[in-house]
């Protein structure tokens, strides 16, 4: 186990991890690799980065990224703003000076991974969730026969309890008598002391991320005309009155409120946290708010309890499939995050180890063929609202799991494969590349920013 949960809950900004955050990343390595800033780049977007580039914001990031700026210290609203056009060539100055520039798009993707970018002819990979490789770590990572999402510049030190699936993490936690979140902190500690600070930082981001959701109004950038539902979703839950027939279901509607406002402030570019990719990141926080809101008790260790947890079953599935959804579709962006909020409730909840990766297995199994389809390649349709039912399933997989004794016939590690399967056998034009599903049967022109 090589993976962190420092490195899969990370901060950044919206509206894409692997199509902004991977892509600022991976220029700032490549300046880096040169031992500063150059006079000049040629940047070529390939694949899925140049297919959906503009709407994600790609060609923005990289420049911002090239200039010294990083996903955790550039402003949400660093110049050009999200949306606007950029230049095919110019000039670009930020805190590490000034860089002039050719930016080309070619949809065309290459053999390695549908996620590459090239400086000079340098390429780097963006293979989900913020993780970034150069070509001679994808190819020294290839050599190996892991899944190009399992290869990551993540911390490689020694640590007490490793797993690569979930039979490794139950035999681990049955022989030691761990839960799954002792062993992980056990984990943390020996990669990078002070996961709990981390920790604690991550749902400080989160909560923020809410009150920022609920607090703006308007359209979201990018040209699609969507508005931001959640201030007005908030009033009406604020106005209802006790008598209000809600069917019994009243924190759903809550749930549905945490989920819209960070995945909104998403598409807007605003602070968020990879949870384990942004697509995707309305999950988790809106499910730790249900638990803080509708549970007798939810600590501070409960909420760091829940996220070691969430974290163990995103390493499963990144180190054996993938949580890109240019790589295999939406099932790893909402199915991972549906599944690490399954089992991070269910442990909460008091649930059993079997329980847990139980309620990982739910989640994850009914999410199996999602399709990335974002119209006009803006995180906005189907993306923000599929967090929202997204949310709903995770508590559902939870309190299904608890309900029962922990055997079960389909395990993680049999659903996670055939999630990486079906993302193999998954047709090009379904892995955000907006070419099919939602993406062309909206009546609207592909990527509408770049027009």
């Amino acid at each position: 186990m090589t993976i962190s949960v420092l490195d899969l809950f990370s901060v950044g900004i919206g509206p894409s991890s692997s199509h902004t955050v991977g892509p600022m990343r991976a220029a700032g390595a490549w300046v880096e690799q040169q031992g500063g800033l150059p006079d000049h780049v040629d940047i070529i977007l390939h694949g899925s980065l140049a297919a959906t580039g503009a709407g994600h914001g790609t060609d923005r990031a990289i420049l911002l990224g090239l200039v010294g700026w990083t996903p955790t210290t550039v402003p949400a609203d660093a110049d050009p703003p999200l949306g606007a056009q950029i230049p095919a060539a110019g000039e670009f100055t930020g805190p590490a000076g000034t860089i002039s520039y050719r930016l080309t798009f070619d949809p065309t993707p290459v053999a390695e991974h549908p996620n590459c970018v090239a400086f000079n002819g340098d390429r780097f990979f963006s293979v989900g969730g913020g993780f970034i490789l150069s070509q001679a770590e994808f190819d020294a990572r290839s050599t190996t026969g892991l899944p190009s999402g399992a290869a990551t510049a993540a911390p490689t030190g020694e640590v007490p309890y490793p797993f690569t699936s979930a039979q490794d993490l139950l035999a681990h936690c049955a022989r030691e008598k761990l839960t799954v979140a002792e062993l992980m902190r056990h984990n943390e500690n020996a990669l990078r002391p002070g996961v709990d600070q981390h920790l604690d930082e991550v749902w400080m981001t989160m909560r923020q991320c809410v009150t920022a959701g609920i607090a703006t109004s308007g359209l979201l950038p990018g040209g699609l005309g969507v508005v931001r539902r959640a201030p007005g979703l908030y009033a009406q839950l604020i106005g209802q009155s006790e008598g209000n027939y809600d069917g019994g279901l009243g924190a759903i509607e809550w749930v549905n409120l945490y989920a819209l406002a960070v995945n909104e402030e998403n598409a807007a570019g605003g602070r968020i946290v990879t949870a384990p990719t942004n697509g995707a990141a309305g999950i988790i926080p809106a499910v730790m708010h249900y638990a803080r809101d509708f549970l007798p008790e939810f600590s501070r260790e409960d909420a760091r309890d829940f996220l070691l947890v969430a974290g163990a079953i995103g390493i499963i599935i990144k180190e054996n499939a993938s949580i890109s959804g240019a790589e295999v579709g939406c099932q790893g962006e909402v199915g991972s995050a549906s599944a690490m909020a399954a089992a991070g409730l269910c442990a909460i909840l008091g649930g059993s180890t079997a329980q847990v990766e139980n309620a990982a297995e739910i989640a994850l199994e009914h999410n199996l063929g999602l399709t990335c389809d974002p119209v006009g390649g803006l995180v906005q349709i189907p993306c923000i609202e599929r967090n929202a039912i997204g949310a709903v399933k995770s508590i559902n997989a939870a309190r299904l799991a608890r309900l029962g004794n922990g055997t079960n016939r389909v395990t993680l590690d049999e659903v996670v494969a055939t999630m990486a399967e079906t993302g193999r056998d998954m047709m090009t034009k379904y892995k955000e590349t907006s070419t099919g599903g939602l993406a062309v049967n909206l009546g609207l022109p592909v990527n509408i920013t770049e027009c």
